[in-house]
């Protein structure tokens, strides 16, 4: 019965508000070239790199459109970096001249059972594999970004359900110069951030920034049951979602905007295509621009499908 249920809520996880009628309106598109990035635990690890499309306008103000890397989401158990479903959204970045990179990552909460707060070291420990993957892939682009035309400060990061924590993480241990970030040039950082219901982990207290995070552009469902939306917390150790996080960008006068969907679940984790054009306002404005365009909006949208699988807990996935 968890089997089946487990593997309803991955596959259907990056289905969501992707229908037949939009995969005929929306052709699948090939990368432009997949390549090794590392190996690692007797795993290779490749990323596929999708360019701008043919004649797409690359530029905005003078300024190239930034590269966008892409985690999938899957529980830290299942995923594929370049699943059918997220085709259509690669191919409408690519067509809106932005260059999408899909990557692999290690999945570190395999065979996981009884998942929690006060169970969360395989957690801690699938965190530290995604985002040590994120740094080795991102590396892999700064060492070869003449040859793949892309700008070695211009790299955002997005990532949806567990890729959304990984991008978060990975931007919190950035600002806090942490050991694993040894494998990224000095000073560096990614130029924006986009996440789809995702949440930090630490165990030094509430998450805190040595320097000021890159624009960050949070989705959430209210009701998510999965990741946190507000926080889960006992002594130091903290586990903080969308709502924490923006009032922390918030006092602290970071630059940042949130979607919050009222009484959704973690069905927006899948809401790429879903909120696209706000997703190109945040990259044109804040990221593009650098203007600090703060926006925090509730949504509630009947329209919004809630589906089964949206309601799934840490219970559900890792009994």
């Amino acid at each position: 019965m968890k089997t089946r249920f487990l593997l309803s809520v991955l596959f259907a996880m990056p289905l969501f508000f992707y229908t037949p009628e939009l995969e005929a309106q929306t052709p699948a598109i090939e990368p432009s070239g997949v390549f090794l990035y590392a190996q690692k635990d007797g795993q290779d690890l490749s990323l596929s790199i999708y360019d701008p499309a043919p004649g797409s306008e690359t530029r905005l103000d003078g300024k190239t459109k930034p590269t966008i890397i892409f985690i999938f989401g899957g529980g830290f158990i299942e995923g594929e970096r370049d699943h059918a479903s997220y085709l259509p959204w690669y191919k409408r970045l690519s067509e809106s001249g932005y260059r999408v990179v899909s990557i692999d990552y290690r999945l570190g909460l395999r065979g996981v059972t009884n998942l929690g707060l006060f169970n969360n070291r395989p957690l801690e420990h699938a965190l530290r594999l995604s985002v040590d993957d994120l740094f080795s892939a991102t590396a892999f682009l700064l060492a070869n970004a003449e040859e793949l035309g892309i700008e070695p400060d211009n790299i955002v990061v997005s990532g949806s359900s567990a890729g959304a924590m990984t991008s978060l993480q990975a931007e919190w241990e950035i600002c806090n110069h942490m050991p694993s970030t040894a494998k990224l040039p000095e000073g560096f950082n990614y130029a924006g951030i986009l996440s789809f219901s995702g949440a930090i982990f630490s165990r030094i207290g509430l998450p805190s920034f040595h320097r000021d995070p890159a624009p960050t552009l949070f989705f959430h469902g209210t009701a998510d049951k999965l990741v946190p939306y507000k926080q889960l917390a006992f002594l130091r150790t903290h586990f903080t979602g969308s709502d924490r996080l923006s009032r922390i960008f918030s006092r602290k006068g970071y630059n940042y905007c949130i979607y919050r969907f009222q009484g959704n679940a973690h069905e927006i984790a899948a809401s790429m295509m879903h909120n696209f054009d706000r997703e190109i306002e945040f990259l044109e404005s804040n990221v593009i621009r650098g203007e600090k365009r703060i926006v925090d909006l509730v949504i509630d949208d009947p329209s919004i499908e809630k589906p089964d699988w949206g309601k799934a807990t840490t219970k559900d996935l890792y009994k």
